[in-house]
């Protein structure tokens, strides 16, 4: 089936929720009600999520190693039994982050059952009081290592990363095309959006308002102008978002809001600084456009308010930034039970967008179009299932064991092993 812009608003169940969980109502609810919802979020956060049953006897994680070469990073994990994984890391932040990997999150990992994966990443959250780190700084080299023990395990196991983690839901995804630029004019945006679509053929683009975390922006009133030209230029069928990274206050972005409300846009990406939570709703309930968030968060806690408050309606968890697979699928979980879903963000660096389509790949209630990064092109790989670029606005799920993708043996021997 087409997806239209009608069609993404039914996926986000705008309007559905109150109706088929009547609790989220709070102007009319209780003390109960909310508790009620906070139950079963909690009930969801507890469910596991890595299936460890597939794995009938231990795995015992022999080494960690953090490689580096150039500005580049993989992790690389082995097994008593000789079983290898291997990850790339998001190297824009582990060029300052490499020490925290080295001395604070890779040593508590050996001589662990890689099986406990899931009890692992939160005992490793309180290792040395690295809870004190919470936020990029911890959760960046933690999913560097996640990824890499996923990618051993299935490959010990013969199933993908999606398949450890959930079922399979979507075997391909369909891209929206985003242009990151500010400080051009509306007229540029719209001939680089058209360049871009040329290449992924995506149904769907997102492209940026405001000036970023409240600063002005530049040139003046770009936004007015560009949300009903870019409408006007694409039509009525394609679907079309916007993300102000925190850009205005809540009067202006609820003024804004109305603005693309007018213009039938799909989702309005934090509209106000990402920490303000109170603010979000207060924007959010004032606004019928779905409101998306989420890829600054660090905490699990915080993404309960949100979702059990209402706040955001499209959930943006980050790969990396929260912390991997295991954690970002809890959130999925606690969304997908308040009839929310999940667009999650992720950075252009590495094999990030690799490791978004698996996770993707396994959940029942992703949004219908997701960000399209393409791969590092610094990075010689193969990957037997898929071309991992856009076909009509459509990447293939990789289907091999782990990643599904191989690293050229030579270019990892060209890094060198991280000692801190």
């Amino acid at each position: 089936m087409k997806l239209s812009r009608r069609n993404f608003l039914s996926a986000t169940a705008l309007g559905s929720v109150a109706t088929a969980f009547p609790f989220l109502s709070y102007s009319k609810g209780s003390n109960q009600n909310i508790d009620s919802i906070y139950s079963k979020l909690d009930n969801a956060i507890k469910q596991p999520v890595f299936k460890r049953e597939l794995f009938p006897s231990p795995v015992i994680i022999d080494s960690v190693e953090l490689l580096r070469y150039k500005d580049t990073f993989l992790c690389r994990v082995r097994s008593k039994d000789g079983a290898e994984g291997i990850s790339v890391g998001n190297s824009l932040q582990l060029r300052s982050l490499y020490p925290i990997f080295v001395k604070r999150v890779q040593p508590f990992f050996i001589g662990k059952d890689a099986r406990d994966l899931e009890h692992l990443l939160d005992q490793v959250y309180v290792y040395g009081s690295n809870y004190k780190l919470q936020s990029v700084a911890l959760w960046v080299p933690i999913a560097t290592l996640e990824f890499a023990i996923l990618d051993m395990m299935g490959r010990i196991s013969g199933k993908s990363i999606g398949e450890l983690i959930g079922t399979i839901h979507n075997k391909g995804i369909a891209v929206y095309q985003a242009n990151s630029e500010r400080g051009i004019t509306p007229e540029e945006t719209i001939d680089h959006l058209k360049e871009q679509l040329s290449r992924t053929h995506a149904k769907a683009i997102k492209f940026k308002l405001g000036g970023r975390m409240s600063h002005p922006e530049y040139p003046p009133y770009r936004s007015e102008k560009l949300i009903p030209l870019v409408r006007k230029t694409f039509g009525d069928d394609m679907v079309i978002s916007a993300d102000s990274n925190g850009s205005y206050d809540v009067p202006e972005a609820i003024r804004i809001g109305k603005i693309m409300e007018e213009y039938n846009y799909a989702f309005y990406e934090e509209p106000v600084p990402f920490d303000w939570y109170e603010e979000t709703k207060q924007v959010a309930d004032a606004l019928t456009i779905p409101v998306a968030g989420g890829e600054q968060e660090p905490s699990l806690h915080n993404f309960r308010w949100l979702i059990a408050n209402n706040a955001l309606k499209v959930l943006q968890q980050d790969m990396f930034y929260f912390g991997g697979m295991v954690r970002s699928m809890k959130v999925a979980r606690m969304a997908d039970i308040t009839g929310k879903v999940c667009t999650p963000h992720i950075t252009g660096d590495g094999f990030g967008y690799v490791y978004m389509m698996h996770f993707i790949s396994s959940i029942p209630n992703s949004g219908p179009y997701h960000e399209f990064k393409e791969l590092s092109k610094d990075i010689p790989f193969e990957c037997k299932t898929s071309s991992l670029v856009s076909e009509d606005g459509v990447v293939k799920v990789p289907t091999g064991p782990g990643l599904g993708v191989d690293l050229d043996p030579d270019y990892i021997e060209k890094h060198e092993i991280v000692k801190g």
